[in-house]
């Protein structure tokens, strides 16, 4: 009769090991480099804008004034996106731009308020000099002395 070697036996199953890893490792770095295609730039390919949030501009910063209700300064800045659950007297506003292609740039405005009349601002907007209707707080930069 026949009798096998053990090397016999084995190669076969050596043989489909190396068939499967020659068919894994270009699909490996096919996959490899798909993860690098969205860095290039390929000619005439449009990129959108992306805004997201609240659109927040001076004039509307320039409207609050101490004393406004709740509805009022939704009706002047909109709905805010971001109610605290927990302090109902915190509203924040958030904006956020991208350029095709571009860097990320983002604007906040937090409004706080104490029985339902907006008392302070606070974020990246301040009034304009002409309209200021908040006193100046330590926080603010406008009421860091003067250093001589």
């Amino acid at each position: 009769m026949f009798n096998r070697s053990p090397v016999a036996s084995v190669l076969p199953t050596l043989v489909k090991s190396a068939l499967r890893l020659t068919a894994l490792v270009p699909c490996f770095a096919l996959l490899a480099a798909c993860g690098t295609v969205s860095s290039f730039s390929f000619p005439g390919v449009y990129r959108i804008d992306i805004p997201q949030g609240n659109i927040i501009t001076q004039e509307m910063v320039d409207q609050l004034r101490p004393g406004l209700t709740k509805r009022q300064v939704t009706f002047i800045m909109g709905t805010p996106l971001i109610r605290d659950t927990f302090d109902q007297n915190r509203w924040d506003y958030v904006y956020g731009f991208q350029p095709g292609g571009g860097e990320r740039s983002q604007e906040r405005l937090t409004i706080f308020f104490e029985n339902d009349a907006l008392v302070r601002i606070d974020g990246d907007f301040q009034q304009t000099p002409e309209n200021t209707q908040f006193p100046a707080t330590a926080a603010s930069p406008a009421a860091a002395p003067a250093a001589n």
